[in-house]
């Protein structure tokens, strides 16, 4: 269980009996993102006139992530703290609650967008839930990954008013590299063929797939916890495989693959990574992999399961 309480202790306690050194270097904006999809808007906006700081590492999981004091303190001293707002985010209010006055600046990007309401069906385990819940995973949409983009030029124009016009600049031309993307996108599931995706995992891609009008099938709701789906819905993800001549099935990023393994023993289809972004592996985050060039690996995964 997240011990919030006491990590808000920690914190206040630091606080009055410590001088804590600022986080970014003299003269230039501290941004804090908790996610990769935050990270890589504020990468692309700011250039290198800010110090950003990624708080849920590459290769984590997202969904049990708890923060630690000295990220708490981070999120203190920053000058922008920036979160997506949905589910994995939860643990964010109590801490920005117990700051009190003092919360830093926060740009929450589901307030920029409009959510869609998440989807427990289609082939996945049932999860019964008692209240209206918002699909988290925003950015998997172009269209959404821009409205990102310039709502973080916005934030840092109002605190570094002075190189607006360079955060303006590096959010057109990101932008315009998105907006190409989604292009290619729209160019690719109009030649295809199909218009089905089976994940053999979770699928944390409804903005993706509301936004380019596809069907799909998958092991698991976007975040459910399970590892591994019942027999009755590998049967079914076989089924419609072998039914719909399905050429490829689709894992995410940093998954174990064994339901896929097993789909594809059993019906000849390939197995392809579908990147959501949520997070990415140390290796993609050390080579400098960004929203655009993961996006550019999905459109030719997607160009062998559309054909």
């Amino acid at each position: 269980m997240r011990n919030l309480r006491t990590f808000a202790c920690i914190i206040l306690i630091i606080a009055l009996t410590a001088c804590v050194p600022a986080f970014a270097a003299e003269g230039k904006c501290s941004i804090v993102c908790t996610s990769f999809p935050c990270y890589d808007a504020a990468r692309a906006v700011v250039g290198d006139r800010a110090e950003i700081q990624l708080l849920i590492k590459p290769g984590a999981e997202v969904h049990s992530f708890e923060p630690t004091p000295s990220d708490i303190l981070s999120m203190a001293d920053c000058d922008l703290f920036v979160y997506v707002g949905g589910e994995s985010d939860a643990w964010v209010t109590d801490i920005l609650s117990s700051f009190g006055g003092d919360a830093p600046r926060t740009l929450r990007f589901f307030d920029c967008v409009e959510g869609i309401e998440a989807e427990h069906d289609h082939g996945a385990e049932a999860e019964h839930h008692d209240e209206v819940e918002y699909d988290e995973h925003i950015w998997t949409s172009p269209k959404n990954a821009c409205t990102m983009v310039n709502a973080m030029a916005n934030a840092l124009c109002e605190i570094d008013p002075a190189n607006a016009a360079l955060y303006r600049d590096n959010a057109q031309n990101y932008v315009s590299e998105i907006a190409a993307l989604d292009a290619q996108i729209r160019e690719v599931v109009e030649s295809g063929t199909r218009r089905v995706l089976v994940f053999a995992d979770r699928f944390p891609l409804l903005y993706f797939a509301r936004e380019y009008g596809l069907e799909w099938y998958a092991a698991f709701p976007s975040c459910s916890s399970e590892s591994e789906p019942s027999a009755k819905t590998i049967a079914a993800l076989i089924d419609r495989v072998i039914s719909d001549e399905i050429p490829v099935i689709y894992v995410l990023e940093l998954s174990n693959g064994r339901t896929a393994q097993t789909i594809s023993a059993e019906t000849g289809a390939q197995v392809r990574t579908f990147y959501s972004m949520q997070n990415v592996a140390e290796s993609d985050f050390a080579a400098g992999e960004t929203y655009i060039t993961l996006m550019q690996r999905n459109i030719e995964a997607l160009k062998e399961g559309l054909n």
